[in-house]
């Protein structure tokens, strides 16, 4: 069980609910400041956004942050260096995309992420049918590879995408970009009922979950919250790194207020 899984578990076991923070990695010049605030203020893991220039699966805030991440020089490598400096108390999780990950060759990738100290990875834009190579590079390196479903996703496909993901289940409660408007529905919070029916990984739901009390209320149906274009658009409209961390303190305060 690579240190992603073991974490979650672990804040589960203890009745706390699950808070995945995003970064856009390189999106300001010390933008490792950032990823420490949030850790330090109640972050479970740490998604980083490799910067993409065409992040098909993400919003309008995204596209934004990898391009400004992109007009400062930032590259995979010079990423990967930062994080390899960044002691981390928390699991870092790379999100990214296929192009990244093929045009090195997964295996190499794979270990350019484990060299960096990264122990997770979802890669949205990677059918499951041509997954196995990614799958197996991931492990081989200690890398939970997580996989994710969406409120579409036949229940069949359910069951085979929680039988082959890793460190968790991340469940889509929109059929949208990230960064979206849209309020998730009951068909959104059942994705990730349905994912628990057939997995014993912690299951986090994503996309459309930009306030405190939209966190608190999917903790109903789900281990957890994945927070990031709210996030990233504060970051983008110059919120300091003291007001990141208030807000990453704010969504860690309404989850703790759900437990018992």
């Amino acid at each position: 069980m690579a240190a992603v899984e073991t974490a979650l578990r672990a804040a589960r076991a203890a009745g706390r609910p699950i808070l995945i923070t995003y970064l856009t990695a390189g999106i300001r010049d010390q933008w490792t400041d950032l990823l420490t605030a949030m850790i330090d203020a109640g972050a479970d893991a740490v998604e980083i956004g490799l910067p993409f220039s065409d992040p098909m699966l993400d919003g309008v805030t995204i596209q934004q942050a990898s391009t400004a991440a992109i007009a400062r020089g930032a590259s995979t490598r010079r990423i990967l260096a930062q994080l390899s400096a960044v002691d981390a108390a928390v699991p870092l999780i790379v999100m990214t995309y296929a192009n990244h990950a093929y045009s090195r060759g997964v295996h190499r990738f794979c270990g350019m992420l484990a060299d960096a100290g990264v122990t997770g990875s979802v890669i949205p834009d990677l059918p499951l049918e041509e997954a196995q190579e990614y799958l197996d590079a991931a492990a081989s390196r200690g890398i939970d590879a997580t996989l994710m479903i969406s409120p579409v996703t036949p229940q069949d496909r359910v069951a085979a995408v929680c039988q082959r993901s890793r460190g968790f289940v991340y469940a889509m409660s929109v059929m949208a970009t990230t960064g979206t408007t849209t309020t998730p529905r009951q068909a959104g919070w059942d994705t990730a009922s349905r994912a628990r029916a057939h997995s014993d990984r912690p299951v986090l739901i994503g996309f459309g979950i930009d306030t405190p009390d939209l966190a608190a209320q999917a903790t109903q149906y789900a281990d957890g919250v994945i927070i990031a274009s709210a996030l990233m658009r504060n970051v983008l409209d110059g919120a300091t790194v003291s007001e990141i961390a208030r807000s990453v303190s704010d969504l860690r305060a309404a989850l703790d207020r759900t437990t018992p």
